[in-house]
């Protein structure tokens, strides 16, 4: 009887030491798994869109205030873009950002990713924004003429 007793009580250790080593393997493979994803993260993480905006204001020699008024924009609106990171403005906003910065058509693309935004060749309002972006025709006004006349949601009504 008590060999037996010893055999259960070495069985008995086994079994929850092999529990323990799995669990310990499993959190050692999470904490590698959860590394790896930061370093992926860290690697690739681009600036935020307010940081990109605003490299691209400087970088085009203007002022805020010029920025936001041929765009359309409240100032309230645009102080909100600057100073929260994390702000996300609609697809519109960014658009006529980039049309009063006079963006080409790579640096709105760029913008707009910044975002979360990409322009789409089956949306005819994506079309028609790339069109003028191409052709380096900023004027909101007649943009939004043009989108009227396609009966499409003009830039400044969101």
């Amino acid at each position: 009887m008590y060999n037996e007793l010893l055999k259960e009580i070495e069985q008995y250790i086994k079994m929850h030491k092999n529990a323990i080593y799995r669990s310990l393997q499993s959190m050692v493979y999470e904490e590698d798994v959860q590394v790896e994803v930061e370093d992926y993260i860290n690697k690739f993480r681009k600036p935020p869109l307010n940081q990109i905006l605003f490299q691209l204001i400087d970088q085009k020699g203007m002022k805020d205030s010029e920025v936001y008024k041929r765009a359309g924009i409240d100032r309230r609106h645009f102080s909100k873009i600057r100073t929260n990171s994390s702000y996300k403005p609609k697809k519109n906003t960014i658009i006529s950002l980039a049309l009063a910065l006079e963006l080409d058509k790579d640096e709105t693309e760029e913008l707009m990713q910044a975002a979360g935004y990409a322009f789409s060749d089956n949306d005819t309002h994506d079309l028609i924004i790339q069109f003028f972006l191409e052709k380096q025709l900023y004027d909101i006004g007649i943009i939004n003429e043009v989108l009227d006349h396609f009966r499409l949601r003009p830039l400044r009504d969101d």
